[in-house]
């Protein structure tokens, strides 16, 4: 594994260390300009060449650093080059730092600086012409073939340099872009995945909420009943005691299907969700339980709703009942109605107990607040409220889904 696509491993070590490269890059290519130099200079004389291999380190050594501090390695080098105008027609190995320059400060520069060191290339091109063929000019008092075509390609040579880290510039910005944009999206996954985990426990809370205070309420109004007449009459004990079986069951299996889905590991048991079709069976616990409720429907739907939103008309009749038995009082006499209407179902649970007060306090907790939020989901409306000549009514009205 070691020795596996060493090229990809070389090339990941050399982006990821640039300063070191242009470290030994330049090291390397500075001394090989200095030998050079030292035989250039020192054949024509001492102090001659000393000048040149000075002229010539100037040149050569801002590589070393020329992505580290490209302004100043450039303009070290312009004054070099500058510097090598009053040695005449000599060309030095160094002078290629000129181009390998322009296109580092086309990619890594500020944009201004990238047409300033265009425009000293320009200039340079113009000078290096006039100090290779300046002896020739005060001859012929004419500008010659031989000196444009000096300056079309030193200017050439420039423009490609340049053209070449501009786009390297572009490409180096779109990458920067991508990532950030991938960035981006990464933040932004994380933060659907946080909103989806935290809306499902809010689902999971209502449905909680739903499924014990109901049942509980359930359990512990036969239960009293229960206690009460087993002195009595032993019978109604038994039949009130199967009610609490029965409803303490179905609470567990509710829960259970609740649960699993935090308990992936394990066989979960998948029951179907509640409908409006588990309606009636909800209000026939109800009655079992001693309140006195009917159950009235009108009305065809003209479709059907979805699975979501018939589910969340029974948590509020279920929450309605729920209400009335805890808060309606003995005597309460309680009404489920159900209408189609051509824009969607009503759903309206009135009662006649004398607590509206307290169905108002618990509005303040999580049961009618849960009914709210669940209808809103759906677009739907939800009112609760008492009535003018006493008890409280739940309204509830669910619209079609449009597609």
């Amino acid at each position: 594994m070691i020795f596996t696509n060493p090229h990809r491993r070389i090339d990941r070590w050399i982006r990821s260390n640039p300063v070191r490269i242009d470290l030994f890059t330049g090291a390397l290519y500075t001394l090989l300009c200095v030998i050079f130099s030292v035989g250039i200079g020192f054949s024509v004389g001492v102090g001659f060449g000393l000048s040149i291999v000075a002229i010539s380190l100037l040149q050569s050594a801002p590589l070393m650093v020329r992505r580290r501090y490209p302004w100043a390695a450039t303009i070290t080098i312009a004054v070099a080059h500058i510097l090598q105008l009053f040695f005449q027609g000599v060309f030095l190995p160094s002078q290629f730092s000129v181009p390998l320059m322009i296109y580092t400060m086309a990619v890594y520069g500020k944009r201004w600086q990238s047409f300033a060191t265009l425009g000293l290339g320009f200039l340079g091109a113009i000078l290096a012409t006039f100090n290779i063929f300046g002896p020739g000019l005060e001859s012929n008092n004419h500008i010659t073939f031989d000196m444009v075509i000096s300056f079309v390609g030193l200017s050439l040579v420039v423009t490609v340099a340049w053209t070449f880290g501009d786009l390297a510039r572009s490409r180096r910005q779109t990458l920067s872009a991508l990532r950030a944009h991938a960035q981006r999206l990464e933040n932004e996954r994380l933060i659907e995945r946080e909103l989806a985990a935290s809306d499902e426990r809010n689902h999971i809370a209502r449905e909680m909420h739903d499924i014990v205070a109901h049942s509980l309420s359930v359990i512990i109004t036969q239960a009293d009943g229960a206690r009460y007449a087993a002195a009595q009459d032993p019978s109604i004990a038994i039949e009130t005691l199967k009610t609490v079986s029965d409803a303490g069951r179905s609470s567990l299996r509710e829960m259970r299907r609740l649960l699993g889905v935090l308990r992936t590991d394990e066989e979960v048991e998948h029951r179907p969700l509640p409908s409006l079709s588990d309606i009636p069976e909800l209000v026939e616990m109800a009655v079992k339980s001693g309140l006195e409720v009917s159950y009235e429907t009108s009305g065809s739907p003209r479709r059907s709703l979805p699975t979501g939103a018939e589910l969340t008309a029974y948590r509020c009749v279920q929450e309605a009942i729920t209400n009335v038995i805890k808060h309606a009082g003995p005597q309460a006499v309680s009404t489920v109605s159900l209408h189609w209407s051509n824009r969607g179902l009503h759903v309206d649970v009135k009662d006649n107990g004398a607590c509206a007060g307290k169905l108002e306090i618990d509005g303040a907790g999580h049961g009618l607040r849960g009914l709210h939020e669940r209808v809103a989901l759906y677009d739907g409306t939800s009112t609760a409220g008492p009535l003018p000549d006493g008890g409280f009514c739940v309204s509830v009205f669910i619209p079609y889904s449009e597609d």
